[in-house]
Order: structure tokens, then C-alpha cells, then sequence
């Protein structure tokens, strides 16, 4: 380490100059008194093995984000997670910020970002959740010692609106559209629409069930497909959801007609034997489940909703929130926040086995469409 004098054309100036990983740095500053402190700091935190972080922060946020991605996002993040941030990464971030060192990246700039977005007509929800994600990336660059503390946490992000409330299908619409498909020889899409309302299995997991996975009393939940490829679930958890008699002789009846396929193969397979691909969902959604939607008297229904059928039918048995939580693969607090004003509307009074209520919907459905009894859940 070492002080120098250096004669310029505005005046005296002072260079001081060391090595750091094999490379030489050095800094100018314009007094010597200056300079001396900076070297006696230098020297000060070589002892002490911190001399790194006065160099921290000098790449850009677009080179850190490269690391970031391939060190952190892609061995710890979904598929689908990737595909959003990567999507909001390059609509909002680097245009903007890319440019920037880490250490330009204050809670003003962050803040001014903020604002560009909302000038720029861009929702809050997206604002929040690319805030949210630039939060992350800095925070990956203050534990990597590139960052003394993060900027964005200093900004307040816009609060999302307000997500609509959860409005679970009856049993009787959900046999509605299981007899539409039946009549029209769609059986692996009623069996779909079954599990999906009365397992309450997330769509992407109801295409990663094997039938190995379909036990005598319970369905084993531990995989999900995301982008076409078979992938943990979203929670990271297993769990077993109880199968309820008119589910199981829903997959049953199925199996036989699908040729008893062997325990390591989907109950729901894509046309060529493997997981769906997003278009396959797509168009899944489109031919098939807002038909079958249309025709029970729905508009604007989503493959969700279905999972909030089973959701309510749990409730409406008098599980408590652990119990709904535990089987539908949310925490309590998740389920709570969203199914508190299903817990309201329960009375305990008024408590019924979900079989009994599924009964009830496909016999009556049976009379309305002079069916024979093909599904006999007694």
C-alpha cells in the first residue's frame, strides 16, 4: 500500500494504491489527509481480512444478476418461478437498472424505479412482485458480501388488489359437468374433473399422479408437472389426501378403461404417453373444461375453482383449519387467508360426510339424465 503525489491540471491530487486478489486497485482522492485515512483504513482492514468490501458493489446489477441466476434461481426455483422472474427481469429490471453498479442501487433510485413503473402504466401486483423479486437478487448480493445492507427494503411496495374471494363449486355442478363429459365419452376428463374437485389436487399434480400413486384409502401427492417436466411440488412437501368412495370408484372405473396401466404411469397422461405440455393445458382448458363449464350454467369458472370444491366439502364436514391446511398442501395461515369466509359461512348444526353430499348430486344427476347406475358408490 502506498500514498503518491500526483500533479494534474486542476491541481495536487493523491493516489493510493494496493493489491487485492492478484489485482492492483487504487484511489484518488484530492487531499492528503484524505488519503492518508484511506490508506491507514486499508491497512486496518487487511488485519482484519475485511479489505473486500471497499472494492464491493463495482459490478453492475446486470452482470450480478447473471450470477445471481445461475448460482441461486436455477438450482433453487420452480420452472414456472424462473419463466416470471425471467419475463419481469428483462421487461423492468435491466432496462432500468441494469446499467447501475450495486453500490449506485440506493432506496432513491429503487424508489424513482418504482415510480417509472407506475408512470409507465404497469399494475401494482406486477410492481410489487418485480420489486419483491429485486429484493431477492440483492439480497443474495449482501450475503455474497457485494452489498452492506439492501436498498428495496427501504421502499414501500404497492399493495396487490385485493384478490376475489374463492367461490367453490357445489358437488351438483361438479357432477353436471362430469355426466356432460361422460355422455360424450370423455371419461379420463371426467375422472380429472373428479380428482381436481373432490381431492383437491392442484392441476399440475393431478398430471404427475402415477398409479402407483393411488393407494386403497389415500392418494400419494409428491411430484407435480410445471413446463412439460415432472417437478417437485410447490410446497416442496409430500402429502396423502383421503380418498373419498366416489373418487375411488371414479379411478377405478377409468383404470379399466384405460387397460389396467402399470403403477409407474400417469392416470393422466398427454397424448403420447408423458406429462402435459403447457399447450396441452391450454387446450385442455379450452375444448374441454369451459364447455363442460358452460354447460352447468358457469361463466368465467376456472380449473381452480375445483380445488376450492373439495376445500369447502372438508369444511362442511368440520375439519378444523390444520386438518383443511394439511390435506389441500397450504399452511393454516394460507388456508385461513383464504378460506376464512367459508369457515364463516359453516354451521356446525348443518355438518355432512362428503360422500353423502356427492351421492346425493350423482343420483340426482342419474334421474335428470335417465342414466343407468354406472357409478355405484354405495
Amino acid at each position: 500500500m502506498s500514498v503518491e503525489r500526483l500533479e494534474r491540471e486542476g491541481g495536487v491530487v493523491w493516489r493510493v494504491r494496493w493489491r487485492e486478489g492478484g489485482r492492483n486497485r487504487s484511489k484518488v482522492l484530492g487531499r492528503k489527509r484524505d488519503a492518508e485515512a484511506f490508506d491507514a483504513e486499508l491497512k486496518r482492514r487487511r488485519r482484519t481480512g475485511a479489505i473486500a468490501h471497499l472494492d464491493a458493489g463495482r459490478e453492475t446489477l446486470a452482470q450480478f444478476g447473471e450470477d445471481w441466476w445461475r448460482l441461486y434461481a436455477e438450482p433453487n426455483l420452480a420452472a414456472t418461478t424462473l419463466q416470471v422472474y425471467a419475463a419481469m427481469w428483462d421487461a423492468y429490471v435491466l432496462p432500468q437498472l441494469g446499467a447501475l453498479s450495486l453500490r449506485e442501487l440506493t432506496p432513491t433510485v429503487v424508489n424513482r424505479f418504482r415510480l417509472e413503473l407506475e408512470a409507465a402504466g404497469v399494475g401494482r401486483g406486477a410492481i410489487a412482485k418485480t420489486l419483491t423479486l429485486l429484493q431477492g437478487v440483492l439480497q443474495r448480493a449482501c450475503e455474497w458480501e457485494r452489498l452492506a445492507s439492501n436498498p428495496v427494503r427501504a421502499v414501500r411496495k404497492p399493495r396487490p388488489a385485493q384478490r376475489r374471494s374463492v367461490t367453490p363449486l357445489a358437488p351438483e355442478t361438479v357432477e353436471q359437468m362430469r355426466f356432460w363429459l361422460l355422455h360424450r365419452d370423455l371419461m379420463r376428463d371426467a375422472t380429472l374433473i373428479s380428482v381436481l374437485a373432490y381431492a383437491g389436487l392442484r392441476p399440475g399434480e393431478a398430471f404427475a399422479l402415477t398409479w402407483g400413486s393411488v393407494r386403497e384409502r389415500t392418494l400419494l401427492v409428491e411430484a407435480a408437472v410445471s413446463l412439460g417436466t415432472v417437478a417437485e411440488t410447490k410446497t416442496r412437501r409430500r402429502r396423502t389426501v383421503r380418498t373419498l368412495k366416489p373418487l375411488a370408484q371414479d379411478l377405478a372405473e377409468w383404470r379399466l378403461r384405460a387397460g389396467r396401466p402399470r403403477d409407474e404411469q400417469f392416470v393422466f397422461p398427454a397424448h403420447d404417453g408423458g406429462p402435459w405440455s403447457p399447450d396441452d393445458w391450454k387446450n385442455w382448458r379450452r375444448r374441454t373444461f369451459w364447455p363442460a363449464a358452460a354447460a352447468a350454467g358457469l361463466t368465467g369458472a376456472r380449473p381452480y375453482d375445483l380445488r376450492h370444491s373439495f376445500v369447502s366439502l372438508l369444511i362442511a364436514e368440520g375439519h378444523n383449519i390444520v386438518e383443511v391446511a394439511r390435506q389441500a398442501g397450504h399452511s393454516p395461515k394460507m388456508a385461513l387467508d383464504t378460506y376464512a369466509h367459508v369457515f364463516d359461512e359453516f354451521d356446525p348444526a348443518e355438518r355432512v360426510t362428503a360422500v353423502d353430499r356427492i351421492r346425493a348430486a350423482r343420483e340426482e344427476m342419474q334421474r335428470r339424465w335417465r342414466q343407468p347406475t354406472l357409478f355405484d358408490i354405495a
